[in-house]
């Protein structure tokens, strides 16, 4: 600083600043070095690894490519956000709609649990009693219309399949017109926000009631049957991912898990309605069981009433936290803290 300066601030009353030693400089730098470095390797260190306890096995892979028809049984699957995945076929991107868009499920129409879906030369099947086959393109024309269609009464898109498959589906049925949608990958899905509010969970999905999978264990099914006269089959209750070697509804207690290379974490548990109660094998709707025998026991707490109300609980809804590949035989790991 020169004369004139430092004479500047002797009038303030201050005094000028002297000038640092060297060595204080190239401290200074050296501590900012170490500081950055102590940062960056915070950084770098990997999350600490959470525990891993095998609950379980995966004794069976489902995906159900039309909503409420038949389910497919598949040795290995992808997971991806939106669901299970089987080369073209996907869980649920097939929707059986009335003419103004609303869902038709077997909660209204029962019979549409007897139609199976295959995958066979880059083609849909669709087979069900007293009706010729029914051979659709995996993909469906671009020029095909794109319905708005409501699902659970909340907005979603689907392309038509064509009035071949409408008719089909129609004439099946025996009720009013119906045609078949087929949800895009550029078409935006249902959001969980808007599915359950009070999640924090942020997914989206095509046309399943609720989340991308839905896991149940064949010890929570074989518990129910020692409770019913009529025995009822895993098939009642349309699980993705069914679970062995565990507890009756220990299920109910799993939060996040590692199956093959895919991480999912628990969203609700899954209330149930009279869909449980359609035969897979008639198609008959009977309303009552397995629902009541259900609706004795497995209740949710009285805390939880808002979200659940009065429907029992049977299954977990989960999201896909990392997607990946999966095969029956694979553990089932919980992760813990």
């Amino acid at each position: 600083m020169g004369a004139a300066g430092s004479s500047a601030l002797a009038r303030l009353g201050l005094s000028a600043p002297q000038p640092r030693p060297r060595w204080l400089g190239v401290a200074a730098l050296g501590l900012a070095a170490v500081a950055l470095g102590a940062v960056a390797w915070r950084r770098a260190r990997p999350r600490r690894r959470r525990r891993l306890q095998q609950v379980g096995t995966v004794a069976e892979l489902w995906i159900y490519p039309v909503k409420s028809c038949k389910g497919l049984s598949v040795k290995a699957a992808e997971c991806t956000a939106l669901g299970l995945r089987s080369g073209h076929l996907r869980d649920r991107f097939w929707l059986v709609i009335k003419e103004g868009g609303h869902m038709v499920t077997a909660r209204q129409e029962p019979r549409l649990v007897l139609v199976s879906t295959t995958y066979e030369d880059d083609c849909l099947i669709l087979r069900a009693p007293g009706m010729d086959q029914l051979v659709l393109p995996s993909k469906p024309r671009s020029s095909n219309k794109i319905h708005d269609c409501r699902v659970f009464g909340l907005d979603i898109q689907g392309r038509d399949c064509g009035d071949e498959a409408a008719q089909w589906f129609t004439n099946f049925l025996k009720t009013e017109a119906c045609r078949l949608v087929q949800f895009e990958k550029n078409m935006k899905g249902r959001p969980s926000s808007e599915i359950f509010p009070s999640v924090d969970q942020k997914y989206q999905v095509a046309y399943p009631d609720c989340s991308p999978i839905m896991i149940l264990s064949e010890a929570s099914l074989a518990d129910l049957n020692t409770r019913l006269e009529k025995k009822v089959k895993m098939d009642n209750f349309r699980p993705n991912i069914v679970v062995a070697g565990s507890n009756a509804f220990e299920e109910d207690t799993w939060g996040e898990l590692f199956i093959g290379d895919v991480e999912m974490k628990k969203v609700l548990a899954c209330p149930r309605c009279i869909m449980t109660t359609v035969d897979p094998d008639t198609g008959v709707i009977s309303r009552k069981e397995p629902l009541e025998t259900l609706k004795s026991y497995r209740l949710c707490d009285p805390s939880e009433k808002p979200i659940y109300q009065s429907s029992p609980l049977f299954g977990i809804y989960y999201s896909v936290e990392k997607i990946g590949s999966l095969k029956v035989g694979d553990p089932v790991y919980r992760m813990v803290q």
